[in-house]
């Protein structure tokens, strides 16, 4: 049996970081861990090739040779997902769609001969086993959702390394809050279920014997739901691995509630952690409220963001505009929060109700539902009817990127950010890549881009100030970079 194993493509958004990884050469962010987990699992003897249409095409050879396409993907990768569908519908391939796409909408999709939906250590087994018994039923749902201490580890051989700027693990599904606008603990529950240390250092050995040198990115929707496990099992075979494996960095998401914790911060330190992402969301206490974000309420949120860039560990933060409770003074509030806390990293997008959550059903009641959403955050869309009304939200929504992003505010932004941090005391080779990423940021940025000015003055003020911060300072101006493309594009 020849399968194709197909991910769909990303429109350019904040995510792809696409204008920033043209400075090392690379052509997407990270290759598709559902669809390398998903590989071993299926039968030995099927041939597998597997095509991220993000870093190549998909060719007529690559049609022909297929009996099966499986295509997995997110709500944003919709529009491709649908276009690698018709091709493989008229090379006449029996597709097979799983995934959080799938699983949220799978209604939409016609053309899929069978769904696989929720988790695929439970619901993969059960096709495949009636498809060998020439009985497969076109929809596979779970009732539960799977322990992880059988998952496989990612089937790697499948992509060129060389294209992706950085690998994905996942340690722990599960989320224990219950945002109400989140979609995580639908698709994966309120509990969160971990690997073992084992595995992952299983999995972590298997990238480093293929070559990889580079960062790699824990994909955990809260790496720290389950701080027992983390901190009794995971955060300290990390710590002993790191010994022997220096260059290796990671990066994960978590809650803000991390900040209490001096000693699980002190452990993902050691252990070779160096950034988060944050759902800050909003600094208003009632919107927080109103979207259950109950870990973020009755804080210092700017403190807290300052504390763990004191303690070595820079957090990006993902905001959100549109809450019934916002007011009107809600876009300067995010302004001056994120200017203020030295978050250059500020992923803001409109609220938007995905399928699944109590967010969509709570609107869908009340008759203010518009549809689905396209899950791009900054696209100035959104599927919901705010209470604010849609023009009102959607200038003040573009007020924030204008400000957020314009190089003046945005270079403050780095040089406040480097004034808290402390640089962990890691191990950071020099790489030929990097050197030359920092040429191409002298020619893009320094002599043919508008914000040279700015640039120019942070490289001058990161030397005389902070210069073990300069090649910190430097990736964030080519961060800077694309993120004024995607403004432009979808603002501007």
């Amino acid at each position: 049996m020849n399968t194709l194993l197909l991910y769909p493509r990303f429109p350019d958004t904040f995510w792809s970081y696409k204008h920033a990884l043209k400075f090392i050469k690379k052509r997407a962010f990270s290759p598709p861990l559902g669809l390398l987990t998903v590989a071993p699992m299926l039968p030995d003897h099927w041939e597998k090739r597997l095509i991220d249409l993000n870093v190549s095409s998909l060719s007529s050879s690559d049609l022909e040779w297929a009996d099966y396409a499986f295509i997995s993907g997110m709500v944003v990768q919709k529009q491709s997902a649908r276009d690698i569908m018709n091709q493989c519908s008229q090379s006449g391939l029996t597709i097979v769609g799983g995934g959080p796409l799938f699983t949220s909408e799978y209604e939409q999709f016609h053309q899929v001969d069978y769904f696989v939906l929720d988790e695929a250590e439970i619901t993969l087994p059960r096709f495949l086993q009636d498809l060998e018994n020439d009985t497969p039923k076109h929809i596979y749902r779970a009732e539960d959702h799977p322990e992880l201490s059988e998952t496989p580890v990612p089937d790697w051989d499948l992509v060129d390394m060389n294209q992706y700027s950085s690998m994905g693990i996942q340690y722990s599904r599960g989320c224990p809050y219950n945002c109400e606008f989140c979609n995580v603990t639908a698709l994966f529950g309120h509990r969160p279920r971990t690997k073992t240390a084992d595995q992952i250092i299983r999995e972590l050995n298997s990238l480093y014997e293929r070559g990889w040198r580079r960062n790699v990115f824990f994909v955990d929707d809260n790496l720290i739901g389950h701080r027992k496990h983390l901190k009794q099992e995971l955060l300290p075979a990390l710590i002993e691995w790191r010994k022997t494996h220096p260059e290796i960095k990671f990066h994960t998401e978590v809650s803000i509630n991390l900040a209490d914790d001096d000693e699980l911060v002190d452990l993902m330190r050691r252990a070779g952690f160096t950034t988060v992402f944050v759902g800050i969301e909003t600094p208003d206490e009632e919107s927080l409220r109103e979207a259950c974000k109950s870990q973020n309420e009755g804080r210092d949120l700017v403190a807290d963001v300052k504390h763990l860039h004191h303690q070595g560990i820079q957090v990006q933060g993902g905001f959100i505009v549109g809450f019934d409770s916002d007011r009107q003074n809600i876009f300067q509030r995010q302004i001056e929060f994120i200017q203020q806390s030295g978050i250059v990293v500020a992923m803001v997008g409109l609220l938007q109700a995905p399928a699944g959550t109590k967010l969509y059903e709570r609107l869908k009641e009340a008759g203010r539902l518009l549809g689905d959403m396209s899950g791009n955050n900054v696209d100035g869309t959104t599927n919901i009817i705010p209470k604010m009304g849609l023009d009102q939200l959607g200038a003040g929504y573009k007020s924030i990127l204008k400000h957020i992003y314009a190089p003046k505010n945005y270079y403050r932004r780095i040089r406040t950010f480097l004034k808290d941090y402390s640089l962990p005391e890691l191990s950071s080779p020099v790489r030929r890549e990097d050197i030359m990423a920092f040429f191409r940021s002298v020619y893009q940025l320094g002599i043919k881009g508008k914000e040279r000015f700015q640039y120019w003055k942070l490289v001058l003020w990161t030397l005389l100030r902070r210069p073990k911060h300069f090649p910190v300072a430097i990736t964030l101006a080519i961060y800077g970079h694309h993120f004024r493309k995607i403004t432009e594009l979808y603002i501007l």
